[in-house]
Formats: structure tokens, sequence, C-alpha cells
């Protein structure tokens, strides 16, 4: 899972204005570098441009998937990640940025506003903090320890079961049982062989 730019763009009555972006290029080679940050560029605002006010959409381009999201006061924002990249967590991180920068750059500056002239410094390390989705999101992370947790439960009782013990044989000598839950479990177990 990879994100590879994060972009805070301005929706004009025509035409985007891209405000900020951030990067991680690191998996393409050095000669292609420039090249992709400006096929990125060049893709997140056509993305904005094409999106309606108040949306959210995820577009397929190859094998990156662009999530954006432009809000009803026309500061928008995009992020492009590989297909694996989990969706809500995407959409989690644009909704963050989208907050912070309203809130630290004045809104008079978002129409005529560039990245040499906007002072927000955040998107880097946004782009750093969720390149592991996990550690980022924390519904991410609650899911992947219930996941760990499930295999666990699970391989506990397949060992349980592969040290010669037949479950029939535990549910019969249970002292905690009493005799209508072995005749139950007995009824249940026949119907599932049959």
């Amino acid at each position: 899972m990879k994100l590879y730019s994060l972009s805070v763009l301005h929706k004009g009555a025509t035409k985007s204005n891209l405000l900020k972006s951030a990067y991680d290029l690191s998996s393409f080679s050095f000669f292609q570098r420039s090249s992709v940050q400006e096929f990125m560029t060049f893709t997140s605002a056509l993305i904005v441009e094409r999106s309606a006010h108040g949306s959210r959409a995820s577009v397929k381009e190859q094998e990156y998937l662009c999530h954006v999201y432009v809000r009803n006061d026309s500061l928008s924002a995009v992020v492009i990640a590989d297909s694996e990249y989990p969706q809500r967590v995407a959409f989690t991180l644009l909704d963050k940025v989208l907050e912070e920068f309203s809130r630290q750059v004045d809104s008079i500056d978002w129409p005529s506003g560039n990245p040499e002239t906007i002072n927000y410094k955040a998107l880097d390390i946004h782009l750093a903090k969720y390149q592991n989705p996990r550690e980022a999101d924390a519904m991410t992370k609650v899911q992947a320890e219930l996941d760990e947790t499930k295999i666990i439960l699970h391989n506990t009782m397949e060992s349980l079961l592969e040290r010669g013990e037949k479950l029939d044989d535990l549910v019969q000598k249970s002292e905690h049982l009493g005799n209508q839950s072995k005749a139950f479990y007995k009824t249940v177990i026949n119907s599932a062989c049959h």
C-alpha cells in the first residue's frame, strides 16, 4: 500500500488552482520522478475540474486510484494511491487535510494562491504519516488487531483438536454441560453429518 501524491486545490469556475502538494516518488526511478510528478499534478487538477461541488469520488487511472473531495466552498484535495490503499482511510486523510488547511489559510487566498505563496507545511507530514494506514487510522488499526485475534483463536481451537482429542469426546466428558446440552450437541452434529 502506497500513497504517491497529496494535493490541495481550489476549484475555480473553469479550472482548478493548485495551492499546495506533497509527493512520495521514491518508488520511481530518479529519471522518471519529474514526469510522474507532472502527471500527478495534471491528473489531480483535471479530476477536481471535472468533479461537482460537495462530491467525493475515486477514479481509477492505470494501477492508481485517485481519491478526490471537492467541498462546497470550492476547497478540494486529491490523494493518489495504489489500488490496495483503503478508500476509507484515503477519505479520512482528505477530510483532515481540508479541515486543517481551511483553518490555517484564509479563504481569500484560495483562488489566487500557489505553492510558493501558501503557508501550509503539514502536507508532507500527513503524506508520510498515512503511508501506513494501520498506524494512521484508528479504525484500520483496531480491525487489524481483531483479525490477528481471530487468527490466534482459530489456531488455538485447531491445536486442541490436533492433539488427538475429539470435540465429541470433550463434550461427553464435560462436567459443565448438562445431559440436555449434550443431547442437543449430538443432534446438531448428526444433522450436520447427514
